[in-house]
């Protein structure tokens, strides 16, 4: 498991929180530069991509998995805004020039961040990656439970979001950034997960810790009653809207 976001900076660093051990203190906390990129891809990543990094690094080295073995799914429902914006003030700006820069470019594709994954993981294993708007981490989780049932393969889930540069955060105010990623491997003697779906739609109450309100925004921080619920090693059930319907999420340590 792992976890990054505003005073929560990492697994170690974050589960006393998470188990409510500790007080949780909002605070500023930019991800790393990834260091196990090459040095001319680490200077191209962006705050998105340390982001989702961060957390895909520590999930798959506290799983004590080799890296680059793991199949991935990475989501996220905004993408890399910050990007994306730059290029689109680029194109707005008039100057009749429209230069975009093309590192920029490869950056602002869905997929970036699971590329720089596999260039810093020499990976040639399959990675997904989506984007459902807020249901984003419902997708990823039934999308990476899939994948496992099918192949019987460990898997490497990665949820992370952050906030869109103005005006586009007028129309999508998502909140601080936050990423979580799980290593989630084949049944057997210890934790399960389960994900069942319910075609007919019906209110969806959160099971939200009122601790994190500054999240609540961000679709990627809908992973955090799971991590809670593994950081104190208790059960946890709930219910995730997903499309026309809802998914049911059971945990048993």
């Amino acid at each position: 498991m792992s976890v990054w976001g505003p005073g929560l900076e990492g697994w170690g660093a974050s589960r006393s929180i998470l188990t409510g051990a500790a007080p949780y203190v909002e605070a500023a906390s930019p991800a790393p530069a990834p260091a196990l990129l090459p040095a001319a891809e680490r200077r191209r990543a962006g705050p998105v991509v340390r982001l989702a990094l961060a957390v895909a690094h520590e999930a798959a080295t506290l799983s004590g998995l080799e890296p680059g073995s793991l199949e991935a799914v990475f989501a996220s429902s905004n993408g890399d805004g910050p990007v994306v914006g730059s290029i689109l003030e680029a194109l707005a700006s008039g100057s009749g020039e429209r230069v975009v820069s093309p590192t920029q470019f490869h950056n602002s594709v869905h997929n970036a961040a699971a590329g720089y994954w596999s260039i810093a993981t020499a990976s040639r294993r399959p990675a997904t990656c989506i984007g459902c708007h807020d249901e984003s981490w419902a997708a990823a989780l039934l999308t990476a439970l899939a994948g496992l049932r099918a192949t019987d393969r460990p898997v490497l889930l990665v949820c992370y979001d952050h906030p869109l540069p103005p005006p586009l955060d007028a129309v999508r105010p998502t909140g601080p950034a936050f990423a979580a990623a799980f290593v989630l491997g084949p049944a057997g003697d210890g934790a399960t997960l389960r994900l069942g779906y319910e075609p007919l739609r019906a209110p969806c109450p959160a099971a939200w810790d009122q601790r994190f309100a500054v999240l609540a925004a961000n679709p990627a921080a809908r992973a955090l009653p799971l991590l809670a619920a593994v950081a104190r090693g208790a059960p946890f059930a709930g219910d995730l809207a997903y499309q026309d319907g809802r998914l049911r999420l059971e945990f048993r340590p």
